[in-house]
């Protein structure tokens, strides 16, 4: 899902940058470059969420297994 969420943003991201591109009229211009910077930013905090995800799940997965092979030797 977050891929999919960063994916979103990302592509909406892109549509504003084109839409900039082609507006004539500078306010239109503006606004899609402020809308282009806030998808950018929504992009990359999915994908910063999406990793600190990984690496909790990763640390829990560490912890269990520790945990397993502690119980395993009786400890």
């Amino acid at each position: 899902m977050a891929a999919n969420t960063f994916e979103f943003y990302d592509a909406r991201a892109n549509a504003a940058a084109i839409a900039a591109e082609q507006a004539t009229l500078e306010n239109v211009r503006e606004r899609e470059l402020r809308a282009e910077k806030t998808w950018r930013a929504l992009a990359h905090q999915a994908q910063a969420v999406a990793v600190q995800r990984v690496k909790v799940e990763r640390e829990k997965a560490e912890q269990r297994e520790a945990a397993a092979i502690a119980l395993a030797d009786g400890e």
